[in-house]
């Protein structure tokens, strides 16, 4: 913060969201409300920025340690806006709408976020009223801190338990589908329409998140069904996720994956008897450099890690492994994982099925796995192949189905 860039980009942010309002409100009374609402929250969030900054030209305060602060502080300012213009526009066409503030702005409680909502929900009539809530919610603990982009969901599932939902709806810009449209087509790929929070964890450990692994948790611990919808379709059921859903017949449900990772491999003949005390090690030099493990290797003489994290921690992570393990060898390489998922995929045969699938193809297969819970099947290729493998899973353990609207209707 010692050049003037982030408030150049503030007015930025200041002419955009006005535009914004301007879209949203006809010149008058309520497009003045909207504009003064905005103007009071940057005005207080630009004058907290040229406090810390003043307050860190002196050696004693540190800029990076306010970082995260500051990112709170800047994500409650887009989640109240947009919170504040719903809840008016609904109120302006008769439906009896409110406001409901999470983000503590200007508080001097710091509450966990689940007092913080029980709270706001105090005096509001879920019979009556339409409460329209903010993303993001002030909690003792950062919430941006605890699940970076994923914090709205935390709300969002919070909110679900506390208020003891029927059902949770979540709406995205796509369907959670059996495969990514854009590889196979949108002709091809079909929404799944129901399965379980165990499908949703696996896709979750991808990166392929229908929410948040720690907010499907307390949705699942009350038995509150997650239905994910895609917003430009609201006519479509979407994808209804249960606790209990096993499908009726076994069956792919969809075919994910992940590109980036890092296979780390870690090869010596004396781990022979001994793999306990080398992956011991292992796991807590990965924990210590906070790298997420997709899933692993063992052999009586090598531990092999495929790690979503960047290229620099890896290499962090090989130096402090060859000074536990000098006498061992070391190899790491850039693969991708493509993982075929179900609710029920004990299907005799399916693995030769798509193992030549992929050999049709011409996909040299660098590592299979297919675990005894029978709900996914990941290959390990080259990052090259990624595309070429999602496709030829799709064709033949989905595509071959012909599914129709979904692959089991919600």
């Amino acid at each position: 913060m010692e050049d003037e860039s982030w408030s150049e980009k503030l007015d930025e942010l200041s002419t955009e969201l006005h535009r914004i309002n301007q879209n949203l409100f006809d010149q008058g009374e309520l497009l003045q409300r909207a504009n003064q609402f905005l103007d009071e929250r940057l005005a207080n969030a630009r004058q907290c920025l040229l406090d810390l900054q003043s307050l860190c030209q002196h050696g004693h305060f540190a800029l990076k340690s306010h970082l995260g602060t500051v990112r709170e502080m800047l994500a409650s300012i887009g989640e109240a806006h947009s919170a504040w213009n719903t809840a008016q526009l609904l109120q302006r066409d008769g439906i009896n709408a409110c406001f409901v503030d999470l983000t503590g702005w200007r508080t001097d409680k710091h509450l966990p976020l689940d007092e913080r909502i029980q709270t706001a929900f105090a005096h509001i009539d879920l019979d009556k009223q339409l409460p329209i809530v903010t993303g993001y919610a002030h909690s003792d603990t950062g919430l941006m801190t605890s699940f970076d982009r994923g914090y709205s969901e935390m709300t969002f599932s919070r909110l679900a338990v506390l208020t003891k939902a029927k059902e949770a709806i979540i709406h995205k810009e796509f369907h959670l589908s059996s495969a990514d449209p854009r590889l196979v087509g949108e002709n091809n790929a079909v929404p799944i329409g129901r399965t379980n929070y165990d499908v949703a964890d696996q896709l979750a450990n991808l990166g392929m998140e229908a929410i948040h692994p720690k907010a499907a948790k307390g949705l699942r611990q009350n038995n509150i069904p997650l239905r994910v919808k895609n917003t430009f379709e609201p006519e479509h059921a979407g994808t209804l996720i249960t606790g209990d859903y096993v499908s009726s017949a076994p069956c792919v449900e969809i075919i994910a994956g992940c590109k980036g990772i890092y296979a780390l491999e870690l090869f010596d003949q004396d781990m022979a008897g001994s793999i306990h005390d080398y992956d011991q090690e292992v796991l807590a030099i990965i924990k210590r450099f906070k790298a997420h493990i997709i899933s692993k290797d063992i052999n009586a003489n090598t531990l092999t890690h495929f790690l979503s994290t960047n290229l620099k921690t890896v290499k962090r992570i090989q130096s402090a492994v060859e000074k536990c393990f000098p006498d061992a060898e070391l190899n790491q390489q850039k693969i991708a994982i493509v993982s075929a998922v179900g609710s029920d995929m004990q299907i005799p045969g399916i693995l030769a099925k798509a193992v030549k699938a992929v050999a049709d193809s011409n996909i040299s297969v660098l590592a299979v796995h297919q675990s005894m819970r029978q709900v996914d099947m990941q290959f390990v290729v080259r990052e090259s192949d990624y595309d070429a493998t999602v496709k030829s899973l799709h064709s033949v353990l989905v595509e071959v189905h012909d599914h129709g609207c979904a692959i089991c209707p919600a």
